[in-house]
């Protein structure tokens, strides 16, 4: 079964939130490794809070004790395309057997949308 979610957001939001709350609100939902790789651009970092939130939707659960935003790491591969990596107990709770991920933005905004496989 392939389950689908979207996610989109406002880049002035994130960028707002960056101003008042700093590495607070980073490291409220990314890994030290994807900070790193961000360079602190906006436009990315509205990207992969889009993709965690469109992750979470796809399993239908949301973001909380089930799947919180570090079980959620992000990577680019050679050609820069994102994917995503879960944490062992997740990716065995909903019995995943694939993830795609897709990102964009453009016009302020930045959208990502996942698709989840999941054995039945």
């Amino acid at each position: 079964m392939i389950r689908v979610g979207t996610d989109i957001i406002s880049i002035n939001r994130i960028e707002k939130s960056l101003d008042r709350f700093g590495d607070r609100f980073l490291n409220k939902f990314l890994t030290q490794n994807e900070i790193k790789k961000l360079h602190l651009k906006s436009s990315s970092i509205a990207g992969y809070w889009a993709a965690k939130e469109a992750l979470s939707k796809a399993l239908g659960c949301g973001i909380g004790s089930e799947l919180n935003f570090y079980d959620i790491e992000i990577f680019k591969n050679e050609k820069g395309a994102p994917y995503i990596k879960l944490s062992n107990r997740v990716f065995n709770k909903f019995n995943i057997k694939n993830i795609s991920l897709s990102i964009s933005h453009d016009g302020g905004f930045a959208i990502a949308v996942v698709a989840v496989e999941v054995a039945n």
